[in-house]
């Protein structure tokens, strides 16, 4: 499906999405209009989703961050459906996983310090729908969070 040139034009993307044609055809040795077809059919593939800025919450002054997960009472049908709506509702959770296995969901809830996070808690996710149990996990250290792949 990928060629050379097109696994190289990713990792340029990778190192800085921000990239223009331009300077992809530099990095590249291609023309401009070969890096745009190129560009195009990944994106039209799907292999490119998009580019975003990537935000570090801590120099918005969110210094907590925890992990919680969450056991769902399963008793009723619509339980995971109107867990995950209300949780997408609070502004302060900004990753929703799901799983099969002993962990139903998992939530990362950002805080701007413990006092933040405990009023979040009490006020927020305990108010989530069908909870059977929560255990929460915080954060001291990200020892790796690669998004860049190995292509």
């Amino acid at each position: 499906m990928l060629d050379d040139m097109d696994r190289r034009l990713l990792r340029l993307l990778q190192d800085d999405p921000g990239r223009v044609a331009q300077d992809l055809a530099e990095h590249a040795n291609l023309s401009v209009p070969q890096v745009q077809r190129r560009l195009e059919k990944l994106r039209g593939s799907g292999v490119i989703r998009g580019t975003r800025a990537v935000i570090d919450w801590r120099a918005l002054g969110y210094e907590v961050q925890v992990s919680l997960r969450f056991n769902l009472d399963k008793t009723q049908r619509s339980a995971f459906d109107e867990f995950l709506a209300a949780a997408r509702e609070v502004p302060e959770v900004i990753e929703i996983q799901t799983f099969l296995g002993k962990v139903d969901v998992r939530l990362n809830v950002i805080a701007r310090d413990m006092r933040h996070y405990q009023d979040i808690y009490r006020n927020r996710i305990l108010r989530l729908p069908h909870i059977a149990d929560i255990e929460a996990l915080v954060l001291v250290a990200t020892v790796k969070a690669e998004e860049w792949l190995p292509i």
